[in-house]
């Protein structure tokens, strides 16, 4: 069939209908023949662009994983996979608006000097080895359930290393407890990071029940990984006090800490009470956006909009990837709780936490609570398997590599296998005893 171009009036269009039906031979080439590898190379540009995603870079092209997701979803369209309003419909306002405005609020957080100030707070508890240990890994884990978990990541993991220079102690364990806390302590909430989001999204769970179900795993999982690390790392258990002389000094503006605390107070308090997560966490930023202390370029630099492509790029990949009905054979296996957490758990470390999450989504019942909770839990505690499992954990790794500590590939392996594998069994146990 030939389309005329609207826009164009001298091109016309043909489809691969036309050349399905008719074996023309151009410059020596069946187009029947590439009709017919039509969904082959389809099912290339969707496993090529997930490969990408998952590696985070392309050998010998300078690409990321935003630039990933833009150049698949292209190729999608150009293949004609779906239609260019198919591929914005795919996307999920609810879950992008979500998203930007929490990074917002966060933004405002980190200028007012929030988190500076709360990891002071939590040096002063403590200057011993073992304490220090205690109080970076419930204090992470506790703000990471409240903000982003990658935002914790991104700004205690340098004043952590600072830090451990400083007490001339020994800063992998720190860094490992760090990248695990904030982790382990994002499946609290469902604003605790982008996966939750995500659940939250779909699934439609209360914000107060979600919390109650899964606060309990995060503080079990915080105390485990408190003894794991006390267990592989003698020296952390030390109680003897460290003289301490502060290497930073916390820049709070106080006009704009107390609005930025206040609204992200109102903010939280509307998801608890049941308020939509999306609207409340929009009107959050947009009131924080009205001021006149700092300039709106500094606060949008902040947000990470990559991530939000990325997001848009999976939500058009997943609806792609539906459409060759390829993750019906997972069914059997999702329709047992303990299917469901390995599969998510090897499809995280695989393509990572996110896109396992969307994949397995359409799979789900709306109204199955149990499900969705247990999708929550592995797709988050599974990015302590492995180095590569959670943004937190590169985080982590480069801030060490840049002190000139390694922490590898199996050093972050020998921690995270063994915690992996007792949070994952204590979540499921508890998810299914809750009902």
């Amino acid at each position: 069939m030939r389309y005329r171009c609207a826009s164009h009036p001298g091109l016309t269009i043909i489809s691969p209908e036309f050349w399905a039906s008719k074996p023309v031979l151009y410059l020596g080439i069946e187009f029947r023949a590439l009709a017919n590898w039509l969904p082959v190379a389809q099912a290339v540009v969707i496993g090529l662009t997930y490969v990408g995603l998952a590696l985070g870079s392309v050998p010998g092209l300078r690409m990321n994983r935003a630039t990933m997701a833009i150049a698949g979803t292209a190729a999608l369209i150009a293949l004609g996979t779906l239609s260019l309003q198919e591929a914005w419909q795919a996307i999920d306002p609810t879950t992008i608006v979500f998203l930007l405005s929490t990074m917002i609020v966060n933004a405002y957080l980190r200028y007012a000097g929030f988190f500076q100030l709360a990891l002071l707070y939590l040096i002063r508890l403590t200057s011993s080895p073992f304490g220090l240990l205690v109080a970076l890994t419930l204090g992470c884990g506790a703000l990471s359930a409240v903000f982003l978990n990658d935002t914790i990541a991104l700004v205690f993991t340098p004043l952590t290393v600072s830090l451990a220079q400083t007490l001339s102690l020994n800063p992998i364990p720190y860094l490992l407890a760090l990248a695990a806390a904030t982790n382990i302590g994002s499946v609290a909430t469902l604003n605790g990071n982008p996966q939750n989001i995500l659940v939250g999204s779909f699934s439609g769970i209360a914000y107060a029940e979600f919390a109650r179900v899964m606060i309990p795993i995060a503080l079990i999982g915080l105390l485990l990984q408190i003894g794991l690390l006390g267990w592989m790392y003698p020296e952390v258990r030390s109680l003897k006090p460290r003289p301490y002389v502060p290497t930073f000094r916390p820049r709070a503006y106080g006009p704009l800490l107390r609005k930025t605390l206040m609204v992200s107070s109102l903010m939280l308090a509307a998801f608890v009470v049941g308020l939509p997560l999306a609207e409340s966490a929009l009107v959050a930023a947009g009131v924080l956006l009205i001021t006149r202390r700092i300039k709106p370029q500094r606060v949008l630099q902040d947000v990470d909009w990559g991530l939000l492509v990325i997001f848009s790029g999976l939500f058009v990949l997943t609806r792609s990837l539906q459409s060759f009905n390829l993750l019906s054979g997972l069914l059997p296996w999702i329709a047992h709780p303990v299917g469901l957490v390995s599969v998510t758990t090897i499809l995280s470390n695989l393509i990572s936490n996110v896109p396992a999450v969307l994949l397995l989504q359409s799979l789900i019942a709306r109204e199955d609570s149990q499900s969705w909770l247990l999708l929550a839990v592995s797709s988050t505690l599974a990015g302590n398997l492995t180095l590569f499992g959670a943004v937190a954990n590169l985080i982590t790794a480069e801030a060490a590599a840049s002190q000139g500590f390694s922490l590898s590939f199996w050093t972050h392996l020998r921690f995270g296998l063994p915690l992996t594998l007792a949070t994952l069994a204590i979540a499921t146990a508890w998810v299914l005893w809750q009902g």
